[in-house]
Order: structure tokens, then sequence, then C-alpha cells
């Protein structure tokens, strides 16, 4: 009887243990319950997302615990949720974990990556930047943090960042940015390879924008008069982006043979 009885006991001990869920179980798994202090728990707040503790959390992004516990006194980690005296981390934590250990790797310092971390978490999000659709002729290019600092290099500041947020040219998706135009983005980039600076660019395109507006309802004033609806101005769109290169280009013609003749007089002025 007793032989019998302790069979009983360990297959009882063998069901429970087979019944706990595996390391990095989400919430569409089996496992309620606790799992050990190193391991990814079911996460309640959502399917398919994981949670973490932080010594896990630190295994994964490549640090030691004290670092996080670092990174979190300076507010570069958002607050973990709790659960009584348990701190759970999710993705997102371990995405910026990521993104800062990039950063650090590309010269930037733990304080402007603050600064940085602070415009991402205060700027328009996704939503808000493309309003009720994506711009019907942009495709919007999703960038890490790290990303776009490689296209920028040590000019992707917190202050040019705030700017290009404030401008409508980026805005935020979780831990992802996202640049309003591919073309806008390719040209800001190209620029900034010439030599000038992205502060420089940056109000420049302000100004653009304001002209931008301008010539937009110039056209759209011209367009939409009689019984012609916004069918009929998104029909002839392509008009109106005709006349605008047009004139930009003939534009630049006369600046540059100002600016030819302008030299050629002072060159006359300075010979013997």
């Amino acid at each position: 009887m007793a032989e019998g009885s302790g069979k009983r006991k360990r297959g009882a001990r063998e069901r429970t243990a087979s019944s706990a869920p595996p390391q990095g179980r989400t919430a569409g798994d089996q496992g309620r319950g606790r799992t050990g202090p190193d391991r990814a728990v079911p996460d309640r707040t959502g399917p398919g997302k994981r949670e973490y503790r932080m010594e896990e959390l630190a295994g994964l992004a490549g640090i030691t615990v004290r670092t996080l516990r670092f990174y979190r006194e300076r507010k570069l980690l958002a607050p973990p949720r709790r659960e009584g005296r348990i701190a759970w981390y999710d993705e997102t934590h371990l995405a910026r974990l990521r993104t800062i250990s990039a950063l650090l790797e590309r010269g930037h310092t733990l304080s402007g990556i603050a600064e940085l971390a602070e415009a991402f978490d205060h700027g328009r999000n996704v939503g808000e930047l493309l309003g009720l659709g994506a711009p019907s002729e942009e495709t919007p290019v999703r960038l890490s943090p790290e990303e776009l600092a490689d296209f920028f290099g040590g000019q992707a500041t917190p202050e040019n960042l705030a700017t290009a947020l404030d401008l409508g040219y980026l805005g935020t998706d979780g831990g992802e940015i996202v640049h309003i135009s591919r073309r806008l983005l390719d040209a800001s980039a190209a620029l900034v390879r010439e030599g000038i600076p992205l502060a420089d660019v940056l109000a420049a395109a302000h100004r653009v924008r304001a002209h931008a507006d301008a010539l937009a309802e110039i056209f759209t004033d011209l367009v939409l008069t009689g019984d012609r609806t916004p069918e009929d101005l998104q029909r002839l769109r392509p008009l109106a982006k005709s006349v605008m290169e047009a004139e930009v280009s003939m534009a630049l013609d006369r600046r540059l043979q100002a600016r030819q003749q302008d030299q050629g007089r002072r060159e006359a002025l300075e010979s013997p």
C-alpha cells in the first residue's frame, strides 16, 4: 500500500510539472499561474505579447541588471507593469533597451538619448500624423531610432527631431518612427550628405510648407468654381504638379543666372 501511494504521489507531481508553461509562452497558450524567476509569462494585457522579469529582460538586451536599474532611474524606460511586488516588462521595453545600446554604439550620450526618448514619447502618433488617411501620393517609411540616426549621423539631435515632429515629417508608432514621405526623407538625407546642416534643411522645409500651402490654395480656388467637385480637383491634380514643377525650374534658372551675373560683375570690379 505504501509503495502504491508513493507512485500515485510521484505521478501527480509529474502531471503538475508537465502542465507548467514553457519559457516564452504567450497569452494564447496554456499555462496559468506563476512561473520561475527567469521565465516569460503570459501577458494578461493582450494576445501574443510577452512579459519578462527584470533578470530575463536584462539578459535578452545584453546588459546587466544594474545597468537596467540605472536606465530606469534615468527615465530612459517606461515604468513596468506591477503585479504586487513583481515588475513585468514587455517587448516595448526590450526594443527601447536595444535602441539605447545601438545609439551608444553610434556615439550618442545617455543625456542625448534621454532627450531623444522624451521627444519620441511626446511625439504625435501615426494616426494623428496621417489624419484620415495616408498621403495619396507619398509612401510613409518606418524607421527605428537607430536607423534614423544612420540617415543623419550626429545631426539626429533632440532639437532637430523636435522640429521634424512639429513639422509633421515624423510620427511615432510604438517603438518605431514613421516618416511621412520617402521622397522627402531621401531628399533631406541627400542635402545633409552635401554638407547642408539638417537644422537648415528643416528651417527651409518650414518655408517651403507655407509656400506649398499657398500654391495649393490658389489651384483649389481656380478649379473648384461653378459646379466642379473635389473629384475634379483630384483628376486635375497632375496639372497643378506640372505647373509648379515648371515654375520652380524656371525660377531656379533665374536665380542661377542672377548669381552668375553678380559674380561676373564682382570679378570685373576686382580685376586690375
